[in-house]
């Protein structure tokens, strides 16, 4: 109940004071998957890169004071200290909600357990398609039997902390009902997203306009689901939004840079992880970002702080 408190007294503080909600602590673009749908993993990207110490995330979360810490990349278990970073960012019984988001290739049981008692409270499990299409998808084989036997393998223990997080593209869009059904099976809340093609510059993977009102009418019977079973915390308004974006292909009036804030593997900020920027400060963010911007295509993640504790 104290950490419950703690999380909503943060929110309304940062919305009062335009400071983020979330911050997203991108702690290497290094990735060991090939995902179609995303920049990173890339047979040219660099071998090295500067990363900043685990305190250096520590001192900028304090200093940001986000309600929601996401512990991302690239994929985040390729650091060695990652118990170190998150340990860094918890706060006991107080703000930041930690969220570690990967593509599970290193995730075991025993890794499980000890980042979680470094202080995660929840991994984002990214999984694209209800079966084996997700391997070829995320180009790692057997990933997604691997996947099904962790959960299993976690579902045996007192608690389960890990959602199931699909992002919605032309391709698997189709399978969002099977996803959800998936999820409640394994026990396991859901969380769904949008592609966006300003990652890849790949418009291949939006959902055509001729394609639009099945893709609505499988919105509609999801959120029907979603009413139902209660696992999927994405909201009603984010769906919405889902569905404006590809119409539009574009969301205006982005909040990235104030609502939503990246920080870099060296520790400098972006407004967003689809925006990289090496600025030092959120006011540099502001002065030379937001009053710039017209409109960014982005729709953010779902904020953890409104489901329940």
């Amino acid at each position: 109940m104290a950490r419950t408190m703690s999380l909503a007294k943060q929110a309304i503080k940062n919305y009062f004071l335009k400071m983020p909600f979330c911050v997203s602590f991108e702690v290497t673009y290094r990735c060991n998957a090939r995902c179609k749908h995303c920049h990173l993993g890339r047979q040219d990207a660099p071998l090295e890169e500067e990363r900043a110490h685990p305190q250096k995330y520590g001192e900028l979360c304090r200093e940001l004071q986000p309600v929601v810490a996401q512990v991302s990349g690239g994929e985040p278990l390729l650091r060695r200290d990652l118990e170190q970073i998150v340990g860094a960012l918890k706060r006991p019984s107080r703000a930041p909600y930690i969220v570690l988001t990967t593509n599970g290739v290193l995730l075991t049981k025993k890794r499980y357990l000890s980042l979680k008692g470094a202080g995660v409270d929840e991994f984002s499990l990214s999984l694209d398609y209800p079966d084996e299409r997700h391997d070829e998808f995320r180009g790692v084989p057997g990933l997604f039997k691997r996947i099904e036997n962790l959960i299993k393998e976690i579902n045996s223990g007192k608690e389960n902390s890990i959602t199931l997080s699909c992002v919605i593209q032309h391709h698997n869009f189709r399978e969002i009902i099977r996803m959800a059904e998936l999820a409640r099976q394994w026990k396991l809340k859901m969380n769904f997203s949008t592609y966006t093609w300003l990652r890849t510059n790949n418009k291949e993977f939006l959902i055509p306009r001729e394609e639009l009102a099945e893709f609505k009418a499988l919105v509609k019977e999801l959120l029907d689901f979603k009413r139902k079973y209660k696992n999927i915390y994405t909201s009603d308004f984010a769906f919405k939004k889902t569905v404006d974006f590809f119409e539009k292909e574009s969301i205006p009036n982005c909040r990235a840079g104030e609502r939503f804030l990246v920080v870099n593997p060296n520790g400098s900020l972006s407004p967003c992880g689809l925006i990289i920027q090496n600025y030092l400060c959120q006011k540099e963010v502001k002065e030379n970002f937001l009053k710039k911007i017209v409109a960014v295509i982005a729709i953010l993640p779902y904020v953890p702080i409104l489901k329940s504790q």
